[in-house]
């Protein structure tokens, strides 16, 4: 949450200071912390960078500091006075400052201000934050001071603390849904066009509780058997093991489209749940997936998988990337295989 205004004896600090107690309740139910931050602790000069903030290439240590701070966040609330029909300089500045930090994350207005109650400096800042690919939100909060404010005193009303609750609940939903967005700017491009590959958290167990569902449902088919682990596992399980084993996910536009997980044990690399979508089969995303789980295996002696002892299509997969069923490791309707590992 930025507060704009650095001119001593500003409303700002006071608005922002409504906002943060406000909002405390709703921050907690919908699971989001609120940083307030003023722009004159920040203590940017007007922009002094050689190179264009796009590069993302900053020499200053304080212009490195504000990158730091806004690429850690998800979304903002622009605390902002109107000046002459238009937003403060120190807003402009601060968003002039950086480039990539800035896209693919929602940012929601709280203007204050007399005749408009700041819409102006609003309108004046959504030129601006689009074109660094920050969204605005159609919910706001106009505060017209005359209305807010007794004996210098500031005094909001029942409605103006609802309308935040509103901005709050959108920017959240907004900042969720622009997620893959932001994700893909930063992960590893994946083999199928606009997918990306990122490892994955306790937090995708929703996800891949139902990608493993999709997926195994084939492998019982062919095994003639529903004691598939992946097939039961609830998301409070799936969370579990996705804490313990580095998972790696194939995404596009918010769908989980494949994964992979390892695990190291002594000397060797444990490979498992590798899964692919089953309209994605065929089309090298399963060999993908596998080169990005055994980059992670360089300095081990050998990297392991098991699949099902009647998985034709698994086993070819595997022969075919140099793995060889272990001798007398075939127990339990499963195969063990392996392949060493070259330095």
């Amino acid at each position: 949450m930025l507060t704009c205004s650095t001119r001593p004896g500003a409303l700002g600090p006071a608005v922002s200071d409504w906002l943060t107690e406000t909002l405390a309740p709703s921050a907690l139910t919908l699971d989001v912390t609120l940083v307030p931050l003023a722009l004159g602790d920040v203590r940017l000069p007007f922009l002094d960078e050689e190179e264009h903030p796009s590069t993302g290439v900053y020499h200053h240590e304080h212009t490195r500091r504000w990158s730091a701070m806004v690429d850690e966040a998800d979304g903002f609330i622009v605390v902002t006075p109107e000046y002459n029909y238009g937003m403060p300089a120190t807003l402009k500045n601060a968003l002039d400052c950086l480039g990539p930090e800035w896209a693919w994350k929602p940012v929601g207005f709280v203007s204050y201000g007399n005749t408009s109650a700041g819409t102006r400096a609003v309108q004046h800042a959504k030129q601006v934050v689009t074109t660094l690919r920050l969204v605005p939100l159609g919910s706001t909060v106009a505060i017209r001071i005359a209305d807010a404010t007794r004996e210098g005193r500031f005094y909001p009303g029942a409605p103006h603390g609802e309308a935040a609750e509103g901005l709050l609940a959108e920017l959240v939903r907004v900042a969720h849904a622009l997620t893959p967005l932001r994700e893909r700017g930063r992960a590893v491009a994946g083999p199928v066009t606009g997918s990306y590959a990122r490892r994955l958290d306790p937090d995708d167990a929703p996800q891949v509780t139902v990608l493993q569902r999709c997926c195994w449902a084939d492998e019982a088919v062919s095994n003639g058997t529903l004691a598939i682990p992946a097939l039961h596992e609830s998301p409070h399980q799936v969370r579990a093991w996705l804490a313990d084993w580095r998972t790696t996910g194939l995404w596009r536009d918010g769908r989980l489209l494949g994964m992979v997980r390892t695990r190291r044990s002594g000397d060797d690399l444990n490979v498992g749940r590798l899964a692919v979508v089953p309209d994605l089969r065929g089309r090298g995303v399963g060999r993908w997936l596998l080169r990005m789980a055994e980059s992670a295996g360089r300095d081990c002696r050998r990297i392991v998988l098991t699949t099902g002892a009647a998985s034709s299509r698994n086993i070819s997969l595997y022969e075919g990337q140099g793995y060889a069923p272990l001798p007398g490791a075939a127990d339990g309707g499963v195969v063990h295989l392996a392949k060493a590992v070259h330095a």
